[in-house]
């Protein structure tokens, strides 16, 4: 039984040098238009941190509200679930009773994730 497709050994190795000089090419390009032209003016302000115009004041761990996080996240799954909507909307007359049903479920478990983040009290803004 011979292999669908038969590769030489000389191709992956092509296609996995092509690959690292695609990755790495850029890379050390940049370094040397760097090292060509850029003008070299080390200072205080050129070495120090910048943040806003401002020096950095306190603890940057400080802390944080959780419930900004969980409306992020919140928004982000809703946001990627409503875009796999959009092929199923576009295509909706054309579709089996198995799709249609595949489609009601997810809204389901969509739906459901929707009304858990609101009893747990995600959604309310402080």
């Amino acid at each position: 039984m011979e292999p669908l497709l038969e590769f030489p050994n000389h191709v992956v190795l092509v296609f996995a040098a092509m690959a690292v000089g695609f990755g790495v090419g850029p890379l050390i390009l940049a370094r040397i238009w760097a090292l060509t032209f850029s003008p070299r003016k080390p200072g205080i302000e050129k070495s120090s941190n910048y943040e806003c115009g401002l020096a950095s004041a306190g603890d940057p761990g400080g802390n944080q509200n959780i419930h900004y996080y969980l409306y992020a996240i919140v928004f982000l799954v809703f946001d990627v679930e409503s875009i796999f909507l959009i092929p199923f909307a576009a295509a909706y007359t054309s579709l089996s009773i198995g799709a249609l049903l595949t489609m009601a479920v997810f809204l389901l478990l969509l739906a459901e994730g929707l009304v858990w983040a609101w009893l747990k009290g995600v959604l309310t803004w402080y």
